[in-house]
């Protein structure tokens, strides 16, 4: 029997892991510069968290969520999505009684979501997101929208577009969604089952319908930013006063809902921009959930954050002709002619990486025109050549690949000489 990864997944192959291990680094030295501290939560949690996060009448609940009994009974979920997992963790170590607010958190790891393969989507995928827990200040607002702009930005990405709008707080969503209820109500018998079992419970939903997006009632639907109140709408015009003071491009989406029903006030998406990225340009999407420490049994905290998947920002990259400066070449590579000569090679090769400079060596006994292209394969920067002539004579032969020059090299020394030529401290 052949088996083959499951459906919706991914073998990340050697070839492919530098790209991600270099993402991986810019966005940790993006989380240090910013002052977002790394949190690891695991990998499922209790089904109830994430219905009452994300919400009974969310795509994500209904129709995406891995759930299974363990061997007590308990329902459990892998997680769907990274906010949830870290404000549970935020109430239940109290992180909300630290001297220092607000609480600013980083994580990275893999998501789980059933959903139809499309283009840099998987059932099992990466994602990194941000949340800021315990401040309402809209300046916190447009520094959370400005770090995930820089990532794009400092990967390379240029075609970049920046969607936000204001859901407003719960006045503002009582009033709309008494207005959207009588909109759609006459006409519901035109949509989807899912937007009309949403109709009473979360009408907003129906705005985020994928299928109907083109129905005209979408289009004319009662938008948000009408129904805002006073003190919403200062907050919202407070952070478009922050976006342009850090000069961010930004334009205003009054349809921009998110698929979660944790937010309120500022939601906000980037899109990709690039021609033939996809039919499905979000890149990235967050915003700010007042309610959900509280909803999730900690106080009346309020916090923002946003998360990006891994494969859609490569598929960015691709779209882009961007590419990524890796340095994956090795350092030495040793080729030995003879027994004793490879004895000697082991215990280089261990030497050399002890101070820290990548070595590798022949293990299929080929001759020495085989290991040499098998050197510049690898983009070995150097060869180190030990025969029993060198040993004789306690030197080695080093060669530079990028010149081809060649010299003799004392083997006391050639540790000393490999980090000098490599910069290795």
């Amino acid at each position: 029997m052949a088996f083959k990864v499951p459906r919706g997944t991914q073998d990340i192959l050697p070839e492919n892991t530098p790209k991600w291990q270099k993402i991986e680094s810019i966005l940790r030295e993006l989380a240090r510069v910013y002052r977002y501290k790394e949190i690891r939560t695991p990998i499922f949690e209790h089904t109830e968290l994430f219905q009452r996060s994300v919400g009974d009448t969310t795509d994500i609940v209904q129709k995406e969520m891995y759930t299974f009994e363990d061997r007590g009974g308990r329902s459990l979920t892998l997680r769907p999505e990274g906010t949830a997992s870290t404000v549970r963790a935020y109430v239940e170590h109290k992180m909300y009684g630290a001297p220092d607010q607000p609480i600013k958190l980083s994580y990275m790891g893999p998501m789980f979501r059933y959903e139809r393969q499309q283009a840099g989507r998987y059932r099992q995928f990466v994602q990194f997101g941000v949340e800021a827990i315990g401040s309402a200040d809209p300046a916190i607002d447009a520094e959370v929208i400005a770090f995930a702009m820089d990532i794009y930005q400092t990967v390379g990405l240029k075609d970049l577009k920046l969607m936000i709008n204001s859901l407003g707080d719960k006045e503002t969503r009582d009033t709309h969604r008494t207005a959207l209820i009588n909109h759609f109500k006459p006409h519901i018998h035109e949509f989807c089952d899912d937007c009309k079992n949403r109709l009473e419970k979360n009408p907003l939903r129906i705005l985020d319908c994928k299928l109907d997006r083109e129905h005209p009632l979408m289009q004319t639907a009662p938008k948000l930013t009408d129904y805002l109140t006073p003190t919403s709408r200062e907050y919202f015009e407070q952070v478009k006063k922050y976006l342009e003071v850090l000069g961010i491009e930004y334009e205003v989406d009054p349809n921009l809902v998110r698929g979660l029903d944790y937010y309120t006030h500022t939601a906000f998406e980037i899109m990709s921009t690039a021609e033939g990225f996809g039919a499905i340009t979000t890149l990235c999407g967050g915003g700010r959930y007042n309610g959900l420490v509280e909803e999730i049994g900690g106080p009346d905290v309020p916090g923002i954050g946003f998360a990006l998947s891994i494969e859609r920002l490569l598929l960015a990259l691709e779209a882009e002709g961007v590419e990524l400066e890796l340095d994956d070449a090795l350092d030495v590579y040793v080729i030995a002619l003879g027994d004793e000569a490879k004895l000697k090679a082991v215990e280089l090769i261990s030497s050399f990486r002890l101070k820290g400079i990548s070595a590798d060596m022949d293990y299929l006994m080929r001759k020495m025109k085989a290991q040499m292209k098998s050197a510049d394969r690898l983009q070995a920067k150097f060869v180190v050549i030990i025969g029993e002539t060198e040993l004789e004579q306690g030197v080695v032969v080093v060669k530079q690949m990028e010149t081809g020059n060649q010299e003799k090299v004392e083997i006391n020394e050639i540790v000393n000489y490999l980090k000098q030529q490599l910069s290795i401290d």
